[in-house]
């Protein structure tokens, strides 16, 4: 674990985003928001580490320190005690010095320039999502659909890694651009096959876009293809983007990351609001059939047959991937430029409040979850992605481990046989090791109780 224990930073690009006196706003009276920054900015410099357990990084690192330095043209970062992995002789890394101003630019906007409430109106939290988008540059006019969002899990098996990176692969040269949650495993997976096509076809323009939140970026550190990160204020907003920008979605194996990110998506495709679909791909090895299986079961078990009209599922073949996205991309050009919709963001979809207020994972919380079979589908899958988020926090985000360790596990209550399918997905994802932290010996400790 060897740190650097002072480095100058400089932006790449002139960053005027703070006068002096935000900088003091920012470093003095608005103390908690300068902590975020420097919370993020240590998961930043961590890239490509297999550490993602967010309590330890911090442990480890709790002599991190950092000053914004005011110039004439913009300002500097001076670092105490970073990670040395983030040096090459003593100079950072070109990429992981961008990643630093980026989430500077999105936290300063987001709270200074924004004033943001987080907890206005449903309009009000989409019209926020895109502002930040559009401020980072990842919003583009007049650029064809291109974008495809690949969700997984960021600890998995090798074998796994090498079938999301062929995909991405296939993906590249078909010329579509990949978006992920900016982590390793199958967020790393895609963009570095993708990265690999796009050299092939002569693609000089790829975009490895990688959304993330303070949350979870300490256990899902940026990896060292993404070329363009954003910091979403939370979780909500961050899948809200991911499926905003989406053209298309491909989801490998994972957790209950994984599980979270597939529910709030299938919450919106079945609000009845939305007669339009957008396409999504459940894409494994071929070894992974009995997780597509359980997962299947408990989609059909909670939300009803129909959710099956609202995904496939391709085993093995990365070509087969790349050629059913791609043919769905194109369907997604096609129906909005005959509907005259935007290319680069997907206003025409209604994304209701219960998905974008942010939900906070105490103990009470989680037991009041609405988990009955007498709620409408898209409600229920709404009330199932809140479980998922919090079991997702007790498993890797300070706030939720704190949480589970002063507290105990978080308790479970709703309609049995809802719990049943649930209890039975959990069992499986812990069998194949799929909650499990990092590289670590220890089983799995349960952070929940149904």
């Amino acid at each position: 674990m060897e740190k650097l224990p002072r480095a100058i930073v400089n932006p790449i690009n002139s960053l005027n985003l703070l006068s002096r006196a935000e900088i003091e706003s920012f470093t003095t009276t608005r103390g908690e928001l300068f902590d975020l920054y420097r919370r993020c900015a240590l998961a930043i410099l961590n890239t490509d580490s297999n550490e993602d357990d967010a309590a330890e990084i911090y442990e480890n690192f709790s002599d991190f320190d950092l000053r914004l330095v005011p110039q004439p043209r913009g300002l500097r970062l001076e670092l105490f005690n970073a990670p040395a992995q983030a040096f090459v002789d003593g100079r950072m890394i070109r990429g992981i010095q961008e990643h630093l101003f980026s989430a500077l630019r999105d936290i300063v906007y987001t709270d200074i320039k924004l004033g943001a409430d987080l907890s206005g109106s449903s309009a009000e939290a989409t019209n926020l999502v895109f502002r930040i988008l559009r401020n980072a540059n990842v919003v583009l006019p007049d650029v064809s659909p291109r974008l495809v969002v690949c969700w997984g899990g960021h600890a998995i098996p090798r074998e796994e890694y090498d079938y999301a990176k062929d995909v991405g692969y296939a993906l590249g040269l078909r010329g579509l651009d990949i978006v992920t949650g900016c982590g390793i495993g199958a967020m790393k997976g895609p963009m570095k096959g993708a990265a690999v096509g796009h050299a092939k076809q002569q693609i000089k323009n790829g975009r490895y876009i990688g959304i993330s939140e303070p949350g979870i970026i300490a256990s899902e550190s940026p990896n060292a293809i993404v070329n363009e990160l954003v910091i979403m204020p939370d979780i909500e907003k961050r899948l809200e983007a991911f499926v905003r920008l989406a053209h298309a979605i491909v989801v490998f194996p994972g957790g209950v990351g994984t599980v979270e990110e597939v529910l709030y998506l299938l919450a919106i495709l079945m609000h009845p609001d939305n007669a339009e679909s957008l396409p999504l791909v459940f894409a494994g090895p071929a070894h992974c059939e009995e997780y597509f299986a359980e997962l299947e079961r408990f989609l059909v078990g909670c939300l009803g047959e129909e959710v099956k009209g609202y995904y496939q599922i391709i085993l093995g073949d990365p070509h087969q991937v790349g050629r059913s996205v791609r043919k769905a991309v194109q369907e997604q050009h096609s129906r909005r430029r005959k509907t005259q919709q935007a290319y680069y963001f997907n206003w025409e979809l209604a994304i209701t409040g219960d998905l974008q207020q942010p939900f906070v994972p105490t103990h009470a919380n989680m037991a009041a979850l609405e988990l009955h079979d007498d709620l409408p589908r898209h409600e229920l899958a709404a009330q199932l992605r809140r479980t998922f988020s919090g079991l997702v926090a007790g498993n890797v985000k300070a706030f939720g481990i704190e949480q589970v360790n002063k507290h105990g596990p978080f308790q479970l209550h709703g309609e049995p046989r809802l719990l049943q399918h649930m209890d039975r997905l959990l069992r499986m994802l812990v069998k194949q090791k799929r909650m499990k932290l990092g590289e670590g010996e220890h089983d799995y400790q349960p952070c929940y109780r149904i």
